[in-house]
This record gives C-alpha cells, sequence and structure tokens, in this order.
C-alpha cells in the first residue's frame, strides 16, 4: 500500500465533497451542532473552491494507492494585535475515511502540512477537535498537540 498526500485541485472538489459528507456524517452523530458550527458554509462545491483558491488556506488530499481517502483543511489566522503579527496555521477538518485509518494517511497529511507551514515561518499550529471524538484526540496528541481551548456549549431548545 502506498500512501500519500498532496495539494487538492479545482479537479478533487467531487473527491472533497464525498470525504466531507462521509465526515460530516461522522460528526454530526457526535454533536448534532456540528453541521452549523464547525463544517463547511453550503454550497460545499463553493466552499472547497474558495479554499483552494485561496492563499491563506491549505487543502490536501490523502491517497492510498493513488485513491483519495482523506482530506485536510486549513486556514491561517491572525494571532492578537500583541501577537507582533505572527499567524496560527490552523486545521479545522481532518477525515481519513474509517476503511483507510490507522494505516498513515493521517500522518501524511499532518505531515506534509505541518512540514510546509514551518518552512513558511509558521510556529504555530492548532487543530480544532471535537469532545467526544477519542480518537481525533489521541492522533493529534500523538503529533504533539495538546488541548489550550475549549469551547462550551449549551442548546437551550433541546
Amino acid at each position: 500500500m502506498e500512501v500519500s498526500a498532496r495539494s487538492a485541485v479545482p479537479a478533487d472538489i467531487p473527491d472533497l465533497i464525498r470525504l466531507y459528507r462521509r465526515l460530516t456524517e461522522e460528526m454530526v452523530a457526535l454533536k448534532a451542532v456540528w453541521a452549523v458550527t464547525e463544517g463547511l458554509p453550503e454550497p460545499v462545491d463553493e466552499a472547497f473552491g474558495a479554499a483552494i483558491a485561496d492563499e491563506g488556506a491549505w487543502v490536501a488530499l490523502g491517497l492510498l494507492d493513488g485513491v483519495p481517502v482523506g482530506f485536510l483543511l486549513a486556514r491561517s489566522e491572525a494571532l492578537l494585535p500583541q501577537g507582533g503579527g505572527d499567524r496560527i496555521a490552523a486545521v479545522r477538518l481532518l477525515y481519513t475515511e474509517p476503511e483507510a485509518r490507522e494505516v498513515g494517511v493521517g500522518e501524511a497529511l499532518m505531515g506534509g502540512f505541518v512540514e510546509a507551514r514551518r518552512a513558511e515561518g509558521y510556529r504555530y499550529f492548532d487543530a480544532h477537535v471535537s469532545p467526544g471524538h477519542r480518537l481525533a484526540k489521541n492522533f493529534f496528541e500523538s503529533n504533539g498537540f495538546k488541548a489550550r481551548h475549549i469551547v462550551m456549549h449549551h442548546d437551550a431548545g433541546a
């Protein structure tokens, strides 16, 4: 099995949408509000197209034997003004199909992302993980991430 990762291009949008829909199903099962708080704005094809075209965003595909089985979407985010102009590279979405987990696809996506951003001068990295998603939390912790912020949520309609 050959595991690899590469930057996404507009022709990859159908695969990105397919993978995003699977991510959405998984996340909504954990937290129903995910699709309207942490997901992508609809229409998703336009959201991916804009991210691919945005120099302050990164979209990558994870491949297993050349077949797309995962993706990463990250953005450059400003620190507060007292941060001296530094920015943080924030992974907003990272997904690997369940059938392709634990073979190195996520590591290929993260490794390529962190290496490229470090080469661009980034020293700060964030990864957004939903509470209750133990596998995602463990994955990021194994890549040197630690929790620094937790968002509490209350649904008054529930």
